[in-house]
C-alpha cells in the first residue's frame, strides 16, 4: 500500500504491510517497518533475471548506470547513517 504521492527510488524493493513513509530512496529493501540498502551486486542479481525474462541483456552499461544512481543517492539512504 502506498500514500498518494509516494514517491519510490530506482531498484527499491518495497514488501509487507501498512504503508510505507512517502519517499523511499533508490536501493531501499524493505516496508513499513523499516528499510535497508538493497546492495549493488543483489540488484544486479535481479536485474540480470527480470531482464533476461524480457530477452534484453543487463550488460556492462546498465550496470555503470545502476552504479552511478547508487552512488548519487547515497544520501537519501539516511538509515545507513544511523547505523
Amino acid at each position: 500500500m502506498f500514500n498518494t504521492g509516494t514517491v519510490v527510488g530506482v531498484g527499491a524493493n518495497i514488501f509487507g504491510a501498512g504503508f510505507p513513509r512517502q519517499f523511499i530512496p533508490s536501493f531501499s529493501w524493505g516496508g513499513a517497518s523499516g528499510f535497508e540498502t538493497f546492495k549493488l551486486p543483489k540488484v544486479a542479481e535481479v536485474a540480470e533475471r527480470v531482464m533476461g525474462r524480457r530477452g534484453l541483456p543487463y550488460d556492462v552499461v546498465e550496470e555503470g548506470i545502476m552504479k552511478a544512481v547508487f552512488e548519487a543517492t547515497a544520501e537519501d539512504r539516511v538509515w545507513e547513517k544511523a547505523k
